[in-house]
């Protein structure tokens, strides 16, 4: 098994909280985390299987005696009513860490979740690899600080030979695609994103219509790093503004996009307001756009946003995997200067800039330096992550490769 970064982080849960859930969406990992680092002390129950979910449905109390904890349960979504009497086993006995939880992230599962389990559970989230998990390094106790203070370090080193932007862009980082180069690209994410649809979608919102759904996901993607339009969206799609409004919801909920928010601590009053969508993985965003090789995917016209959405995934994903709610945000003026990302840590701002070019030029740096001079004492020394093959010095800001602070995630 690949190590996962969130393997320290749910141990660390187990110390304090009676059960901890895992959620994420299909396929990334999440029964594979629990089954090989957790079985050998846990009982493992999976509530996929439908015998088993007809005998919790039907005699719960008597299932929860023959299967006392401590125990893994996994795909709770299946039976979210389960957790009330996952509630009052815990009452009688408050150890820590006798109930480990799966599931892919629903409404009904996580009311359930909010009803029965408030302050008893630990709520984490399991993403696809980051590209440290990918190359081996999953196991490093490294925290977010961590990462912030190696950036600037000139010691670190770029490792982007194991795997080249190319193959994590259309490849993408879902830990069966990523694991096992047999498995063929474009099969596999043509039956993910049909199981997605007919399985987690309907589950979520109980969505009919899945050919309009279907094509309101390809147009997502087409629109990954940019800012959300649901307006424009609501006319290219052809259903209304609240029903996309509901469809970006379903896909958020179920881990397929993150929405970046604006940094609003007013740095001038003219300032967009609206967040930007990110597909979480850029092997399904570049299979929904048709980029099947790597020469119209490095070279097309869309790779400014591809390359950028992998950057922010990764500080996404390195949030989630520590137990963080991330702290990221971006900052664009009506006039169109923007700072791609911004990370709020220990009250310091860190600005980065995210360019797919290998050639840097001082230019590149006027959105970093605008804005350092108007968040004043807060904002950090400005960061350009680019396709570049070493970090360097750039009119007061440092540029880095790709695979330099990506690799440590």
């Amino acid at each position: 098994m690949v190590p996962r970064t969130l393997e320290s982080t749910v141990k660390r849960a187990m110390k304090t909280f009676p059960a901890v859930l895992i959620t994420g969406p299909r396929q990334s990992g999440k029964t594979t985390l629990l089954t090989e680092r957790f079985s050998g002390s846990h009982r493992f129950i999976s509530l996929e299987n439908p015998d088993i979910r007809a005998r919790v449905l039907d005699d719960p109390v008597g299932f929860l005696k023959e299967n006392p904890p401590p125990v893994i349960l996994d795909e709770i979504q299946y039976c979210p009513e389960f957790l009330h009497y996952v509630k009052s086993a815990i009452d009688d006995d408050r150890t820590p860490g006798q109930w480990l939880l799966s599931g892919s992230q629903s409404f009904s599962l996580m009311q359930g979740v909010t009803q029965s389990l408030s302050g008893r559970i630990a709520v984490l989230s399991l993403l696809p690899f980051s590209l440290g998990e990918s190359q081996g390094f999953g196991h490093r106790d490294q925290g977010i600080d961590d990462i912030l203070e190696n950036i600037f370090l000139d010691s670190a080193e770029a490792n982007t030979q194991a795997i080249t932007l190319d193959d994590w862009l259309l490849r993408g980082s879902y830990p069966e695609i990523r694991s096992n180069k047999d498995v063929d690209r474009n099969l596999w994410c043509a039956s993910y994103i049909q199981t997605y649809l007919e399985r987690d979608v309907r589950q979520i919102a109980n969505i009919g219509d899945l050919n309009t759904f279907n094509r309101f996901l390809r147009l997502c993607a087409a629109r990954t790093g940019q800012i959300l339009n649901m307006s424009e969206l609501s006319r290219d799609v052809g259903v209304s503004v609240p029903t996309i409004k509901k469809w970006i919801s379903v896909l958020e909920v179920s881990y397929q996009i993150y929405l970046l928010p604006p940094y609003f601590n007013n740095f001038g009053k003219r300032i967009i307001k609206s967040p930007k969508l990110y597909f979480i993985d850029t092997g399904v965003a570049t299979f929904l756009l048709g980029l099947h090789t790597p020469e119209p995917t490095l070279h097309g016209p869309l790779i400014g946003q591809l390359f950028e959405t992998m950057v922010v995934s990764e500080w996404v994903k390195a949030f989630y995997h520590r137990g963080e709610r991330p702290e990221l945000y971006y900052w664009r003026s009506k006039e169109g200067t923007e700072v791609d990302l911004i990370v709020n840590r220990n009250g310091q701002l860190y600005p980065i800039e995210i360019k797919s070019t290998s050639t840097l030029l001082p230019g590149h740096t006027l959105p970093l330096i605008r804005w350092g001079k108007l968040a004043g004492p807060l904002a950090s020394t400005g960061i350009i992550v680019a396709n570049v093959s070493e970090a360097f010095s750039l009119k007061g800001c440092r540029a880095m490769p790709w695979g330099k602070g990506l690799d440590m995630f």
